[in-house]
């Protein structure tokens, strides 16, 4: 399974998850849900850094600037 959305990138409860969490996906209900308390969310996102851009340059980097989610289709011209 893959998920790919800016939310990460910019301290979303995607980037908070770590090696061993537990994830439940409920194709059905389109849901996708993290065992994590809400206190354990917040000591992760106070402890959270941005990840360095990897692209400076080209559509890669243009694209990384500007994608919408991917609830939105992951597009660039909204």
């Amino acid at each position: 399974m893959g998920h790919i959305a800016p939310e990460a990138a910019v301290g979303g409860n995607i980037a908070l998850i770590k090696q061993g969490d537990l994830i439940t996906v409920d194709a059905v209900k389109q849901l996708i849900e993290v065992d994590l308390s809400d206190e354990e969310l917040e000591k992760r996102k106070k402890d959270w850094v941005k990840p360095i851009q990897k692209y400076k340059r080209g559509i890669l980097s243009k694209y990384s600037r500007i994608v919408s989610t991917s609830s939105l289709g992951a597009v660039t011209d909204l």
